[in-house]
């Protein structure tokens, strides 16, 4: 809505003119779905009438009943029962499974390890003491 420039004490107008908004109204949900009840309900007169008062353009209206349409028909269309997975959850779901059996497998594989090395050890410590027991014997 426009102001008109007010005067001053000279009677000259005013060149200040408040700002308008910066950027588009934003309309909440709630005020949506009343007002196109409500519009609905109204005969050609009032349906006229509910732009004026609300101050919306009527193409305002339609393009919000377009949308509740589109809504309404993309949640009827959708199947019924449990919605189907989202393939990366799947792909997820293997990896942590393989990630859990390879660290299974590599804690088996340390424990190899360990044990060989252990075994090793033994054999070295074996093979110095016959070593020694044979020096002595001769």
């Amino acid at each position: 809505m426009l102001q008109v420039a007010s005067t001053n004490d000279h009677g000259t107008s005013d060149p200040q003119v408040e700002s308008r908004s910066t950027g588009p109204r934003r309309y909440s949900a709630e005020y949506k779905a009343r007002i196109l009840a409500e519009y609905e309900t109204l005969d050609r007169q009032g349906k006229s009438a509910l732009p004026r008062r609300e101050g919306l353009y009527l193409s305002l209206i339609t393009n919000w009943r377009e949308q509740r349409d589109r809504g309404v028909q993309t949640a009827l269309a959708g199947s019924a029962g449990r919605p189907k997975a989202d393939p990366r959850d799947k792909e997820i779901a293997r990896l942590k499974a393989e990630n859990a059996k390879l660290q299974q497998e590599l804690g088996k594989a340390r424990t190899v390890i360990e044990v060989q090395g252990k075994l090793s050890a033994l054999l070295g410590q074996l093979a110095t003491d016959s070593a020694t027991n044979n020096g002595e014997n001769k």
